[in-house]
């Protein structure tokens, strides 16, 4: 599979499908989701576009 790197997206999650090697996304735009109901951090969203890797954790 060919993946493009978006060096507007970086991204330290070596376990998504979408990661590159460098520390950036291979996806044209990411959707950010939220994991608490009123977040005052960074600890309370998430990307919502994370796909576990098919191979396993790197």
């Amino acid at each position: 599979m060919d993946h493009h790197v978006n060096n507007t997206i970086h991204c330290s999650v070596d376990s998504c499908a979408h990661h590159d090697a460098k520390n950036y996304c291979t996806l044209n735009e990411i959707k950010v989701g939220c994991c608490d109901c009123q977040p005052t951090s960074c600890r309370g969203t998430e990307c919502a576009s994370f796909q576990a890797d098919a191979k396993g954790l790197k």
